[in-house]
């Protein structure tokens, strides 16, 4: 199963030094039942996507809490054994947690299977989202707005063996 992991750059560093996703256990977004259903969509290239935007959104509550670090979204797209994830069959349709798993230990790196990071010219929109990623949640437009903005980046894919050259 494909689940894709929010971190930071400094997370992916950490990852990478200790050779792991962990310790469990993680939040990851997933191809889940209840995604399936509120994307309506049985093309798996784009509900993978839409787990991959969940998990970039999850990224940016990461950013927000942490603002001594780079300004770019990180998602690591894992294989997992199928079972290592559970969705939480009580969150139901809740709109924040549309897609999350828990896989309940580390994951190894060696199980990547890509990293999707921003771009440097989208850390000024990243930046912006996550500064007014707390007035969003309590309902203020503009603020939306500019969280938004940040998902008018893509991130862009790199293979594994380019890590050491993302955090360096």
């Amino acid at each position: 199963m494909r689940v894709y992991v929010p971190l930071t750059l400094s997370g992916l560093a950490e990852a990478h030094k200790n050779g792991e996703l962990g310790p469990g256990p993680l939040t990851a977004y997933a191809v889940t039942p209840a995604l399936r259903e509120w994307y309506v969509s049985d093309d798996i290239e784009e509900l993978e996507y839409a787990a991959l935007n969940r998990a970039a959104q999850a990224s940016l509550r990461m950013l927000a809490g942490n603002p001594q670090v780079a300004r770019r979204r990180t998602v690591v797209a894992v294989d997992v054994a199928d079972g290592a994830a559970v969705a939480d069959p009580d969150a139901g349709l809740d709109q924040s947690a549309l897609g999350e798993v828990r896989v309940a230990g580390p994951v190894p790196l060696s199980k990547a299977a890509a990293v999707h990071v921003d771009a440097e010219d989208a850390e000024a929109d990243v930046a912006a989202a996550a500064a007014a990623l707390g007035a969003a949640d309590l309902g203020d437009d503009d603020a939306q707005f500019t969280v938004d903005g940040a998902e008018d980046h893509d991130l862009m894919w790199f293979g594994v063996q380019e890590i050491p050259a993302l955090i360096g």
